[in-house]
């Protein structure tokens, strides 16, 4: 497939079940430490609440023909913030290394209990039909996949005795 093919998709959403609280899940999303040790972030300004600011900044690694290097800073605004359950950001931006700034476009995280722990969906949207701005989607959704399966170990208890489906 050719960077920036019409195919290339225009958001990103993904479901995956933590066997922790979802408190713990939501609280990942906002402590520095927890998203260094996940996320892989290098620093981070995270506010859970209302025009609360989210930003976020990774180191440079890879590249992507299209794109050029990634890494860089995501960031934007808390609209809207249900402690422990969900926060919806907007005005969001991803500057990478070098290049022009991708967004407008929106994150918005739930977090919902389960009887073994927290269903966690992840939805970011926003995009118009630029080879670039397509593209983008394709590659977080690589980063995105590991980033939650990193969650995911970090936060998973250990010895559940179930899995979670």
């Amino acid at each position: 497939m050719s960077p920036g093919a019409p195919d290339d998709p225009s958001a990103f959403d993904a479901t995956l079940e933590i066997a922790a609280d979802a408190d713990r899940v939501f609280a990942a999303f906002f402590d520095v430490d927890d998203l260094q040790s996940w996320w892989g972030v290098v620093s981070a300004v995270a506010t859970p609440r209302p025009l609360g600011i989210y930003a976020l900044a990774w180191p440079t690694h890879g590249h992507d023909d299209l794109i050029g290097p990634l890494g860089g800073t995501f960031y934007g605004v808390v609209i809207d913030v249900r402690p422990c359950r969900e926060f919806f950001l907007a005005d969001a931006y991803w500057l990478p290394p070098d290049g022009d700034p991708i967004g407008p476009m929106a994150l918005h995280v739930t977090c919902e209990p389960t009887g073994m722990g927290t269903r966690l969906r992840v939805q970011q949207s926003g995009c118009d039909d630029s080879p670039r701005w397509r593209r983008f989607y394709r590659v977080i959704d690589g980063g995105w996949t590991a980033a939650l399966q990193g969650l995911q170990r970090y936060l998973d208890v250990p010895n559940r005795q179930e899995p979670i489906r």
